[in-house]
């Protein structure tokens, strides 16, 4: 006896996105044979081929508020160019990439250099001595790599949230 069955496959995204994805099939036997492929695209996940999950660019680019003329520099979380707690910035969290350290907006700003990094978003969630203004210091994970980046002039674009 042929009987049509429905199961449905939820799929979790990097963001704790998720999806529903129905897959239609008949049951013969015992055996679900597939009738109809999913969707290519649901919400924020879109399926190659091989069914694997890819991440979708936003529909809307980040929308800049300001753009504002900075010196860029670079650090590391060595004893000599930061506090007592190297690898804990001003907010509280570890540092890592994307990081990056400026006096003259808040914590949790959203920034991008575009010269120097094109679409990459940085987050502030470190400060510089209060002496620097209108700089941007980028965090590296080695000296040697921070030392490398030297320092630029160009501008931050502030984004919007």
């Amino acid at each position: 006896m042929k009987q049509t069955i429905t199961r449905t496959i939820f799929a979790s995204f990097a963001a704790f996105t998720m999806a529903i994805i129905p897959v239609y099939g008949e049951k013969i036997d015992n055996k679900v044979t597939l009738i109809a492929e999913p969707p290519a695209l649901i919400g924020e996940l879109s399926f190659s081929q091989f069914n694997a999950l890819l991440p979708i660019p936003s529909p809307t680019p980040e929308r800049v508020v300001s753009r504002i003329n900075v010196v860029v520099t670079a650090y590391s979380s060595t004893p000599e160019q930061t506090d007592d707690t190297p690898f804990i910035t001003a907010s509280g969290t570890m540092v890592r990439k994307g990081i990056v350290a400026a006096n003259f907006l808040p914590i949790g700003t959203r920034i991008k250099l575009p010269d120097i990094y094109g679409n990459t978003i940085f987050v502030v969630e470190d400060r510089m001595h209060p002496r620097k203004h209108y700089m941007v210091d980028i965090w590296f994970a080695s000296y040697t790599e921070a030392k490398e980046f030297g320092a630029k002039t160009t501008y931050v674009e502030v984004l919007e949230g």
